[in-house]
């Protein structure tokens, strides 16, 4: 990958990450405030039930875009530690691959449901659901280029044994974040 597209990459991510904190901070102040308001003043605001509502969904998906990147997501590697090297490969291969149809069939749906969820608009903010949902497109397009990267990677024997299981037979991770790998 080159030096230009890697830096579009980390900055994506990056992007990314700054939106995940956030979602988090905002969704932390509008829920304390709203249960501080219906505690002490018998009051509180409707936006504080919904907003954080849509933060969620939002968080759910970029983190799930991230965490592709970063290989953070859960594994079970019983299996894969008892296998030879090239055995690895082809299941991560096959990973790969179902992680692509995933992303394409996330991509599918989404743009299936566009027009409803376009014309869908939510009880309290009056805003389309477009905005909310809307979230699923990033993240198909980013998880499923990340997987035909990857393929495309091992194609090229670009894909080192350590990326191949997750967690060392000790339980401590055998890698960094993605932009820390060459």
């Amino acid at each position: 990958m080159s030096t230009t597209c890697r830096a579009l990459a980390n900055g994506f991510y990056r992007l990314l990450e700054a939106i995940l904190v956030i979602c988090m901070v905002t969704m932390f102040v509008l829920v304390f405030g709203n249960v501080i308001l219906r505690f002490f003043f018998n009051s509180g605001f409707d936006i504080a039930e919904e907003l954080p509502r849509f933060m969620f969904v939002l968080m759910t998906f970029l983190g799930a875009t991230v965490a592709m990147r970063d290989r953070t997501h859960i594994s079970v590697n019983i299996v894969l530690s008892r296998l030879s090297i090239p055995a690895r490969r082809v299941c991560w291969g096959i990973c790969q691959v179902l992680i692509l149809i995933c992303a394409c069939y996330m991509l599918y749906s989404s743009y299936l449901q566009h027009e409803i969820v376009r014309e869908t608009l939510s009880p309290v903010m009056m805003i389309s659901m477009l905005w909310v949902y809307g979230v699923s497109y990033i993240a198909g397009a980013a998880i499923g280029l990340h997987a035909l990267a990857n393929l495309l990677r091992l194609a090229c024997g670009r894909v080192a044994d350590d990326e191949l299981m997750t967690v060392s037979e000790e339980g401590s991770a055998t890698h960094g974040p993605a932009e820390a790998q060459s």
